[in-house]
């Protein structure tokens, strides 16, 4: 069966992100988390917070395209200096990023209804603690995760 990405469609997952605590929403496009590709739709809201992270495994390149509205992509170096900060926004001419596997990365949502496309090899397998930065702040500390946020903005 044939799967649309349309304006109703972003649009759902949009109310669903701006309704959940964190802010944010995939819709997936595979069937089952073993599936070899993963497919979704993810619908950020400004004030998600995904804390920098890496996928180590050689296969799990991730890519990110903005359907619509904006963020901001951020590639670390080990010690969790910014060293690449790229504005993602179609209306702009900039549509998205392929981030290599292993690479510190993270992003912070500028506009409201923001929507990515989101690929990457499967099957799904949860982060390891060693893959999210001890440099940063922890998802459940709202207020370090805020603070670190703006910090990234001001970069």
């Amino acid at each position: 069966m044939m799967k649309y990405i349309n304006e109703a469609l972003l649009n759902s997952v949009t109310e669903k992100a701006q309704s959940n605590e964190r802010l944010r929403m995939n819709h997936n496009f595979h069937e089952t988390m073993d599936a070899p590709i993963q497919r979704m739709l993810n619908a950020l809201e400004p004030g998600t917070y995904l804390p920098p992270h890496r996928h180590q495994n050689p296969d799990k390149e991730e890519v990110y395209l903005v359907l619509r509205g904006a963020l901001l992509a951020f590639i670390f170096d080990e010690e969790g200096n910014v060293i690449e900060k790229r504005e993602l926004n179609p209306l702009k001419g900039e549509y998205g990023i392929e981030i290599p596997a292993g690479t510190w990365h993270s992003i912070v949502v500028l506009e409201p209804g923001t929507v990515i496309y989101e690929i990457k090899e499967g099957p799904f397998a949860p982060l390891s603690p060693e893959n999210f930065a001890s440099w940063a702040p922890a998802p459940t500390d709202k207020e370090a995760a805020a603070a670190y946020t703006q910090k990234l903005l001001s970069f």
